[in-house]
């Protein structure tokens, strides 16, 4: 087995899905393995990281909206509130969420399912360049 690491740098324009499974081929391409695993891991606190449905946009509509009822901005009982009201929200949204996905691969190819995607998601509303770091363990 071997390792390697590479950083991706996802630019965003606020709250919302960035997928990013399109990158993650990339870079599984370049490496020439064939079997393994990807660790994908986020390295913010105020976005996460999430395996969903790429196929209709409307699932995604539907989770932020559920999310925004769980953990909405501006509650009179946040005391972080020095970075904004979509701050504290942000960072329980990302807790509540994940930092990181695990993907395996095969045959040099992502095991996802036919309608899964690898998706970046933003909590905060303003544009943030957000740092992905990818470690392929395969052979």
């Amino acid at each position: 087995m071997s390792v390697t690491q590479t950083t991706l740098t996802i630019r965003t324009q606020g709250q919302g899905p960035y997928e990013i499974t399109a990158a993650l081929r990339r870079e599984l391409a370049k490496t020439n393995f064939k079997t393994g695993v990807v660790t994908v891991f986020c390295r913010h606190t105020s976005c996460s990281l999430v395996t969903m449905e790429n196929a209709d946009p409307s699932a995604w509509n539907d989770l932020e909206a559920w999310m925004n009822r769980l953990v909405p901005e501006r509650d009179a009982l946040f005391t972080h509130t020095l970075e904004g009201g979509d701050d504290m929200p942000a960072h329980i949204k990302a807790v509540l969420t994940r930092t990181s996905e695990t993907v395996p691969f095969a045959q040099g190819e992502l095991l996802l399912g036919t309608w899964q995607g690898v998706f970046l998601w933003e909590h905060r509303h303003a544009p943030h360049s957000r740092s992905i770091v990818l470690t392929f363990i395969g052979d």
